[in-house]
């Protein structure tokens, strides 16, 4: 199910046994480091734990283990990292199968009808995950399966995923929306105990995007230099994660906003030195959106998402029009075409064309 990392760790705190399988999988690996993290180190020290890599074992192997009784514990967990590593195929399991198979058909007098939609079924399915499927119709009571599935999903049609999502837990959470981003940020904070200014939590969802894991990793490094109670701002965003609180793109929106010419240049100047750090690619779709927002604050102000975005908007406002803005819009499109290689010979650098690009656009 689609959940949250708090919801699931409610829900695991409060589970008076564990199930025989877990399944945490997803987009986002943030949630599946801090599950399967929790299985490793906070249940009962009378459970024996065992982490086994996708990549060094097999199905079967897991399974054997599942069923062999411990010596020191009660119950035992078997954490599997990397689970879409596992080998998809288990040809020891293919020809037990295929031997049923084939006693079945000559003890059936009528032959059987082709299955169109049975056949399809089955190649959704592998073999090494099949065994799990089969696994699962009586599992050992003992223990309990963590397989932790990254970058990719188990397909929602096959054996084996049903199978767990019967009698186990399937916990499963996306990737944050570009959108969510922020917001998100400023919770975090604030469930620690501290605080985040809105445009410091906007260009570090701008720099990170939606990395929760990496977001983390930054705001705890940040809030760990900071008095508790302590307020994210410019200059602590600056010293602690190396993002300049002066030459970003947010000031780069603003000077566009307000038409200095001569800050947009610096600006600019900064970034072309730091392609890595902030690639036209990138810039592009984020001033996209800049002018996309005016454009809508524009014409219904009351639109706003927040004070911060309105007080940016109300100076910007009365700098262009929505015409201008509109031939704005198409000079980040020609701008984005060239930056991949469309309309361009190649003799222009990025750096040449994100200058032009501003150039157009502040001299609207």
């Amino acid at each position: 199910m689609e959940t949250t990392v708090e919801k699931a760790l409610e829900e695991l705190k409060a589970a008076k046994e564990l199930k025989p399988v877990y399944l945490l999988t997803g987009e986002d690996n943030y949630m599946i480091d801090v599950l399967s993290n929790f299985f490793e180190n906070n249940a009962d020290d009378d459970i024996e734990k065992k982490v086994i890599y996708g990549r060094d074992t097999t199905m079967q192997d897991i399974i054997t283990l599942a069923f062999q009784t411990s010596m020191f514990a009660s119950k035992k967990i078997l954490i599997i990292k990397e689970a879409q590593d596992l080998p998809t195929k288990d040809n020891a399991w293919e020809q037990m199968m295929a031997a049923n198979t084939s006693s079945e058909k000559k003890s059936t007098t009528k032959p059987e009808k082709k299955d169109d939609k049975k056949d399809d079924k089955k190649e959704s399915n592998n073999s090494s995950w099949e065994r799990l499927a089969h696994y699962l119709n009586d599992p050992a009571e003992q223990t309990t399966i963590v397989l932790c599935y990254r970058y990719k999903k188990l397909d929602k049609r096959s054996a084996a995923y049903k199978a767990i999502d019967k009698v186990g837990t399937v916990y499963e959470q996306k990737k944050l929306y570009e959108s969510q981003i922020a917001q998100w940020i400023a919770t975090y904070v604030r469930q620690k105990g501290y605080s985040i200014t809105e445009k410091c939590a906007m260009l570090i969802a701008s720099t990170i995007n939606n990395d929760r894991a990496k977001l983390i990793n930054e705001l705890d490094k940040v809030m760990t230099m900071l008095p508790k109670g302590g307020v994210i701002n410019d200059a602590a965003v600056e010293k602690y994660m190396g993002i300049s609180k002066d030459y970003n793109i947010f000031e780069l929106q603003d000077a566009i906003g307000s038409r200095n010419v001569a800050k947009c240049s610096l600006i600019v100047n900064y970034l072309s030195c730091n392609p890595k750090a902030e690639p036209i690619q990138k810039i592009i779709p984020m001033l996209y959106k800049y002018i996309v927002d005016l454009m809508v604050f524009i014409q219904d102000p009351s639109q706003s998402k927040s004070s911060y975005a309105a007080r940016r908007f109300e100076v910007a406002s009365s700098k262009y029009t929505l015409s201008k803005l509109a031939l704005c819009i198409g000079y980040l499109h020609d701008a984005d075409l060239r930056s991949k290689g469309v309309l361009n010979t190649g003799t222009i650098s990025d750096s040449e064309i994100l200058k032009e690009l501003i150039f157009k656009i502040t001299h609207t």
